[in-house]
């Protein structure tokens, strides 16, 4: 039963060059897990907040490959938020945890991973669900 302690900033390779610099992820490398789906979040307007779900199998890794944002994720008991800012860290996000995507910069581009092909079944999107899971859970 994954908890927000298992949630982790990894520090990807950076090249540095005058020309412009290089960071790169490998899955089963940086990325904890094999990569079956790439998705990106965009043009998110001033105020607005994304997520919002837990995903039953799915883990995530997400990088904000410009601009910044917050990432709250929840286990039922504690919360915790993670700022992404910089395009050589990424944030490693476990399946069985609530978290939501907010204060997004103008311009800011959400790379993420997943661990699972698309399916509405792996998604919890009610809170009171989630949380009547995660009690389940400790029974």
């Amino acid at each position: 039963m994954p908890t927000v302690d298992d949630v982790k900033i990894i520090e990807l390779p950076k090249v540095t060059d005058p020309r412009g610099n290089l960071s790169f992820v490998e899955q089963l490398n940086h990325i904890p897990f094999e990569i079956k789906r790439t998705y990106w979040i965009y043009d998110v307007p001033g105020g607005e907040a994304r997520g919002g779900h837990a995903f039953i199998h799915n883990e995530e890794f997400i990088i904000a490959l410009s601009g910044s944002f917050d990432i709250v994720v929840d286990d039922g008991n504690q919360k915790k938020v993670f700022t992404l800012n910089r395009s050589y860290y990424g944030l490693y996000v476990p399946c069985g945890l609530w978290r939501e995507m907010e204060n997004f910069s103008t311009n800011s581009l959400a790379l993420e991973f997943g661990s699972t092909h698309y399916t509405t079944d792996d998604y919890i999107r009610d809170y009171d669900l989630f949380i009547k899971l995660k009690h389940d859970e400790k029974k």
